[in-house]
C-alpha cells in the first residue's frame, strides 16, 4: 500500500495549509524571470529565422497549418495554433512573438520555487527560483518565439503536481508540455527516479505516452526533413554536458535526498539520454531540453539557501560579472544565427520594384517570408509553389532548366547567401543559380548582414 504523501517533506507536514499566504518565494521569481524577459525584448528590432518560421506559419489559416503540419514541422504544430490565438488577438510584432515565452519563464520560475518549497523550504524556493530565471539560457529563450520556454514551464510544474501525486492534473499537464515539444517526455525518464513506485504515476506516464503516440508517429515520419541538418553532438556538447552535470553532482553533496531524487535526474538524463540517442540518430540541440536546467537551479538554490559562511555568496556574486555580461549580449541581434530583419532592411536598400531574387540555398526564403510587403515587390524567380500553397516552409522551386531560363530574363538579381565558409549545396538547383549567376552577371555588390550575404548581381554593363 501507498503512503497519502511519500513526497511530502517530513519536516512541513502541512505545506499545502498555507498556499494563500503572500509570500516573497512565490513572488520574487516570477517577477525577476518577467523583468528580465521584458528587458530589451525586441533585440534591437531583430529576428533570427526560427523565429520567423513561427511568425509566417501562425499568420496562416488554421486549415492551412493543418496541411503544413501533414508534411513537415508537426512537432511544433500545437504552438503554431497557440500563437495563431495570439496574432488574431493582437498583432502586435515582435511583441506579440515573444510575449508567451515571457510568461512561460516566469510561470517556470514559480513552478521551480513551488518545487523547492515542497521539498526544502521558504528560503531555498526564493533561491531556487531566483536562480533560475538569471540562468543565461533561461534568459535566451524566455525572449524567443519558438516553443522552449513554453515546454520548460510544463515541465516544471508537472514536477511539483507530481510530488503533490495529483496525477490527471500532472498528466495533462506534462501531456501538454509533450504535444508543445515532443522531447519533454525525456522528463518521464527523471520522474521515475521519484515516482515510478507510485501506481497513480505509472497510470500517468502510461497514458501520456498513449496520447503522445499519434504526434510521434507523425513526426517519426517527418525527422529526416526535420532533422536533417543536425550532425552527431559536437565535442563543445559534450564538454557542456559534463561542466553542467559535474557541477550538479557537486551542489547535490550534502542537499536533502528527496531533493537530489527529483532535480538531479532533471539534470541529467534527458539531455544525456538525447545525446547518446543523436550519435545514431542526430536529434540533439540543448534548447529541445531546456527545462533540464530547473534541476540545476534547485541544487543551486538549496545549496544557497544553506551556506554557510562568506564563500558561496561570494562564488555567486563573482558569478554575476559574466552573467551580467552575457545577459546584455543575449539582448542583442548578434546573439543568434541571423537576423531575417536585418536582411529585409539589407534588400529594402538595393533592391528596386521588379527585380528579381533568389535564395542560395532555397531554404533562406525565410528571410524574407517575415517581410511580405518587401518580397511581394519582387520577383522569386525559382519560385514554383509558394509555401502556402505547398504546404510548407519555404515553398518548392522550378526544375535547374526553367532557374536557368528565369534567371536569364532578369536585368537584375538580388541574391541572398549564407555567409562566406558554410557548405554548397550540392543539389542541381543551387548549382545552376550559382553558375549563371557567376557566368552571366557581373557582381555589383556585395554586403554582409548578420548571418547573410546580399549581392546585387546585373547582365554585363547594367551595374551603373
Amino acid at each position: 500500500m501507498e503512503s497519502a504523501h511519500p513526497f511530502r517533506h517530513p519536516s512541513r507536514p502541512n505545506a499545502e495549509a498555507d498556499i494563500s499566504r503572500i509570500a516573497p518565494w512565490r513572488l520574487l521569481p516570477p517577477l525577476l524571470a518577467a523583468v528580465l524577459g521584458l528587458w530589451g525584448l525586441e533585440r534591437g528590432g531583430s529576428m533570427w529565422r526560427d523565429e520567423s518560421v513561427t511568425w509566417q506559419v501562425a499568420h496562416r489559416p488554421l486549415g492551412a497549418i493543418g496541411e503544413l503540419l501533414g508534411r513537415v514541422d508537426a512537432v511544433h504544430g500545437l504552438h503554431y495554433a497557440l500563437m495563431h490565438g495570439v496574432f488574431q488577438a493582437w498583432d502586435g510584432g515582435l511583441w506579440a512573438l515573444r510575449l508567451p515565452s515571457v510568461a512561460a519563464t516566469a510561470l517556470a520560475a514559480a513552478g521551480v520555487a513551488a518545487v523547492a518549497h515542497r521539498l526544502a523550504g521558504e528560503r531555498a524556493a526564493l533561491l531556487a527560483g531566483c536562480v533560475y530565471a538569471v540562468l543565461p539560457p533561461v534568459q535566451m529563450y524566455a525572449q524567443e518565439g519558438r516553443s522552449y520556454a513554453l515546454v520548460a514551464a510544463a515541465v516544471a510544474w508537472a514536477t511539483y503536481l507530481m510530488l503533490r501525486e495529483r496525477w490527471p492534473a500532472y498528466a495533462a499537464v506534462l501531456l501538454l508540455g509533450c504535444w508543445l515539444h515532443e522531447f519533454a517526455a525525456l522528463a518521464l525518464l527523471a520522474h521515475a527516479f521519484t515516482a515510478w513506485r507510485s501506481r497513480g504515476w505509472r497510470l500517468s506516464a502510461a497514458v501520456v505516452a498513449v496520447l503522445l503516440l499519434p504526434l510521434g508517429v507523425v513526426s517519426a515520419r517527418q525527422a529526416e526533413q526535420q532533422l536533417g541538418w543536425l550532425g552527431r553532438p559536437s565535442w563543445q556538447d559534450w564538454v557542456a554536458y559534463a561542466v553542467v552535470g559535474g557541477a550538479a553532482l557537486l551542489l547535490a553533496r550534502g542537499a536533502p535526498r528527496d531533493l537530489v531524487r527529483v532535480a538531479l535526474p532533471l539534470v541529467l538524463l534527458p539531455p544525456g539520454v538525447l545525446m547518446v540517442i543523436s550519435l545514431f540518430n542526430p536529434w540533439y540541440v540543448d534548447r529541445y531540453v531546456l527545462y533540464a536546467l530547473s534541476g540545476l537551479a534547485l541544487l543551486a538554490g538549496v545549496r544557497l539557501a544553506r551556506a554557510r559562511g562568506w564563500w558561496p555568496w561570494l562564488l555567486a556574486a563573482a558569478l554575476l560579472v559574466p552573467f551580467g555580461i552575457w545577459s546584455v549580449w543575449l539582448r542583442t541581434p548578434e546573439s543568434r544565427k541571423d537576423d531575417v530583419l536585418a536582411v529585409a532592411a539589407a534588400v529594402r536598400e538595393r533592391a528596386r520594384p521588379g527585380d528579381a531574387v533568389v535564395f542560395m540555398p532555397a531554404r533562406r526564403r525565410e528571410w524574407l517570408l517575415s517581410s511580405p510587403e518587401l518580397y511581394g515587390e519582387l520577383r522569386d524567380v525559382a519560385l514554383d509553389r509558394t509555401p502556402a500553397a505547398s504546404h510548407s516552409l519555404q515553398g518548392t522551386e522550378l526544375p535547374p532548366e526553367r532557374i536557368r531560363a528565369a534567371l536569364l530574363a532578369s536585368p537584375r538579381v538580388i541574391a541572398l547567401m549564407d555567409p562566406v565558409g558554410q557548405p554548397l549545396d550540392p543539389y542541381p538547383r543551387e548549382v545552376v543559380k550559382r553558375e549563371e549567376l557567376a557566368a552571366r552577371f557581373d557582381l555589383c555588390s556585395m554586403t554582409g548582414v548578420r548571418g547573410a550575404r546580399v549581392a546585387v548581381y546585373a547582365r554585363p554593363g547594367g551595374c551603373g
